[in-house]
C-alpha cells in the first residue's frame, strides 16, 4: 500500500491531468455529440463549440487541481489564461484537421474522430501546461 501512495505523490500531476482531461474529453464528447447529432449542426460548428466548452472546464480543474497555479495578480492570472487558450488554439487547430481528414477525406463517422482528435490534443495539452503554462517558476 504505502508503494502505491508513493507512486501517487510522485506522479499526482499526471494522474489528476489524466482525470480531468478524461473529463475534460466527456464535456467535449458530450457537447459535440448534442451539437452534431441532436441539434444537426455541421461537424465543423459542433466541433467548434465543444472545443470551446472543453476548454474552459480544462482551465478551471487544470489551474486549481493539476497543476496548483500560485498566480494571483492580474497579469499573471492574464498571462497564465492567454498562454492557456493559445496551446488550446493550436492543439485545436490541429484536431480540426485531423477530425475534417477522417470526416471529409476518409468519409468516416465524426464520433469516432472526433474522439481519435481527442487523444491526440489531450497528450499534447498536457506537456505544453506542464512545460510552459503552469511551470513551476510561473508560479512564484
Amino acid at each position: 500500500m504505502l508503494h502505491f501512495k508513493n507512486f501517487c505523490i510522485k506522479y499526482q500531476s499526471v494522474l489528476l491531468y489524466a482525470v480531468f482531461g478524461v473529463l475534460t474529453t466527456i464535456v467535449n464528447i458530450l457537447v459535440f455529440f448534442v451539437f452534431y447529432n441532436l441539434l444537426h449542426t455541421d461537424h465543423n460548428i459542433a466541433y467548434i463549440v465543444a472545443w470551446f466548452w472543453a476548454v474552459f472546464f480544462a482551465y478551471l480543474t487544470n489551474r486549481v487541481w493539476v497543476f496548483h497555479s500560485k498566480n494571483t495578480t492580474f497579469a499573471d492570472i492574464t498571462k497564465e489564461i492567454w498562454q492557456f487558450y493559445l496551446a488550446r488554439i493550436l492543439t485545436g487547430i490541429i484536431g480540426y484537421f485531423i477530425l475534417n481528414f477522417g470526416v471529409d477525406l476518409l468519409k468516416q463517422d465524426a464520433n469516432i474522430w472526433n474522439v481519435i482528435q481527442n487523444i491526440f490534443v489531450i497528450v499534447s495539452n498536457f506537456v505544453l501546461s506542464k512545460l510552459i503554462i503552469f511551470k513551476k517558476d510561473n508560479n512564484v
